[in-house]
């Protein structure tokens, strides 16, 4: 007997709002194609052990574990050369977080199986887009082309990115066009970060301000 998630192929809106023909047809055949495609995974050995790890990989995107770790980082790690990299990346994080939190409030689908992230509340709950994607792509498209690492940190950024993706279909968290939604979103954010780029200054000052520290040579009003 099989033990994947029962998806429902309706992929019903929360409310039942009524939607357009066309985008239901749309939405059935991407449970449809999502279904087969993570059967067709399973055929492969490397895939099968890839799920026993997707647990991990779902936590280490996690809007709230980036979120207090990017902050520790930038607490901990005082470094001018990084301060670019921590403002902008964390203002990104943020912009993520609200502009998924604001369309899967609007879009409201559901997700293809029950999420037992003890983490999922609010608009998180629903499934379009797959704000882990959009994330994961945010972030390694921002530490590859607006900042980008050593090369030599590539490979894996890449590998991290590619099995995010696959492991949310795995989990059944997620239908193929959330996934794909996820990545729009997250190249869109990336492009939107480097026109608001923060520059060096600016940067310092965010710094200084949020580990409450004195710039050198600057005095606090009294």
């Amino acid at each position: 007997m099989s033990s994947e998630p029962k998806i429902d192929p309706k992929t019903r809106f929360e409310g039942d709002r009524n939607i357009p023909p066309a985008l239901q047809k749309l939405l059935e055949w991407d449970v449809k194609l999502t279904k087969q495609f993570v059967s067709f995974l399973m055929n492969f050995v490397p895939i099968r052990s890839l799920k026993t790890h997707c647990k991990f990989l779902e936590y280490s995107c996690h809007g709230i574990v980036w979120l207090a770790g990017w902050l520790a980082f930038c607490w901990m790690i005082d470094n001018s050369n990084l301060y670019q990299l921590q403002v902008n990346l964390f203002i990104g994080l943020i912009i993520d977080i609200i502009a998924v939190a604001i369309i899967k409030a609007a879009t409201r689908r559901r997700r293809p199986a029950i999420n037992d992230d003890p983490f999922c509340i609010g608009p998180d709950k629903f499934s379009f887009p797959s704000g882990h994607v959009s994330r994961c792509i945010f972030i390694v498209t921002t530490l590859t082309a607006l900042d980008p690492v050593s090369y030599f940190l590539w490979p894996p950024l890449f590998a991290w990115a590619v099995s995010l993706c696959l492991s949310r279909l795995i989990l059944f968290r997620h239908h193929i066009l959330d996934v794909l939604g996820g990545v729009v979103l997250g190249i869109f954010e990336a492009v939107f970060l480097s026109i608001i780029w923060f520059d060096q200054e600016s940067c310092i000052w965010i710094i200084s301000w949020i580990t409450d520290e004195k710039l050198s040579g600057a005095e606090y009003g009294v």
